[in-house]
This record gives structure tokens, sequence and C-alpha cells, in this order.
């Protein structure tokens, strides 16, 4: 006898798959948003997935689900400032981001955001994504972007199970460098206030980082004219 209880392995393999899917739309997440990330690591399989994060008895070992990606140079290029008399040489507002999955099950709250938010100031991350299995309390999401200078986020892995904007029902989304924000500004004569506008809560504006103050050029498909743009506000 080897020990294994019935049933057992069926819900370790279901587990497994679960996250294994929310794991690849992470890694999607980050690339979509302008970081480093291999298609290795875009297309790692389920069986090299779980041979790498599972613990002895096959179920997921979230310990062991940690990430860092570092911006491109394209990223960095739309999130620099346009320079001005106060800040000649502005620097890309984007550094390394750090992805922890947290391996409690529940009862989630400050203690574990206070745990993360440490780790990402400590280790000087620019950005932060907290990974739960279940809800997080108000308190600790309040407290979650409360780090000065760091952008701390939080999702769940259920959010993540499904790649949102891979589905056909959603248009491709674009941020806008501030250069193009102020092109698109002074082609059409408008202030930024004047755009349609969309909430930095969107689903798809979480899933890109979008932070207010940014644009994001929206391409539909159209049958007659084949593809157009609009434009929102992040606000």
């Amino acid at each position: 006898m080897d020990g294994d209880v019935p049933g057992h392995s069926a819900d370790a393999d279901r587990e497994m798959t679960r996250l294994w899917r929310t794991w690849r739309t992470v890694y999607e997440l980050l690339a979509d948003r302008g970081y480093e990330v291999s298609d290795k690591e875009l297309q790692i399989s389920l069986d090299d997935f779980r041979e790498t994060y599972s613990d002895p008895l096959g179920f997921p070992d979230r310990t062991k689900m940690k990430i860092q990606a570092r911006p491109t140079e394209s990223m960095k290029t739309k999130y620099t400032p346009l320079p001005n008399k106060s800040n000649p040489n502005p620097q890309p507002d984007c550094g390394t981001i750090y992805v922890d999955f947290c391996p409690d099950a529940s009862g989630v709250g400050t203690k574990q955001v206070r745990a993360f938010n440490h780790l990402v100031d400590e280790s000087n991350y620019h950005t932060g994504i907290f990974i739960t299995q279940t809800p997080i309390s108000p308190s600790a999401v309040r407290l979650l972007s409360g780090v000065p200078g760091r952008i701390c986020e939080h999702f769940q892995e259920q959010d993540l199970l499904v790649n949102i904007t891979r589905h056909e029902l959603v248009p491709k989304h674009v941020l806008l460098s501030p250069e193009e924000k102020l092109r698109l500004l002074e082609r059409y004569r408008l202030k930024e206030s004047q755009l349609p506008r969309m909430q930095v809560s969107d689903p798809v504006a979480r899933y890109l980082g979008l932070r207010r103050g940014q644009v994001v050029k929206i391409i539909r498909k159209s049958e007659t004219a084949g593809r157009y743009a609009s434009y929102r506000w992040v606000i």
C-alpha cells in the first residue's frame, strides 16, 4: 500500500489544472502590460507546471509560485511622462513587478497583506500583484494600496482562470504613451476630460494595470470600415 487516499489524486489534478490556467493568464497579463516574459513561460505545459509547482501529494505548492518580470523598453516609453520645466528629464514610472500566490486557503486579511507589502517595499519592486484563493477584507484591500511609491494590486485566482481580453467580444485595448495621448488631444482639439471615460476598476483596465489619467485606444472590427478606433480616458 502506498497510502494514497481514494479520490485524492483526482482532487489534486483538478486543483493543479485550475491553477495552471490561472498561472498562464498571469503570464499573458504580464506580456500584455509590456513586461519581459519568454515564450517558454507563456506556454508552460500542464505536465511541466505540475512537476515544478506541486507538493509531494500532487497538490499545488503556492509557496513556490512567485514571479518577477522587468519592463521592456517599449513599456518604459509608454510610462515615461513628457518633459516639463520642473521635470526636464523624466524617468519611466514602471519597474520590476513581483507576483505572489498566497498559500492560505481562507481568512486572508491584513496580516498577509502587510507581509506582502513589506516584501514589495523591502525588495524595491515597483509593482506587486497579490493573488489569493478567496476574497480579502475591505481593510486589507485599502492596506494594499497604501504603500508609498509602490503599486500593489489584488486578484483572486478565479478572476484569472480565463483571460477576458482573449474573448472574441472584447476589443483590443492599447495604452497610448504620453506623447501619443498629447498628439491625439491636439489633433481633435480636445481636453482629456472630453474623452469618453473608463473606470480604473473596469476588468480590462485591471488586467492591463491602467492608471488614472492614461488614455487607451480601443480597436474594434467593423464589417464596413474594417477596423475603427475609439479612445477612453482612465479615471
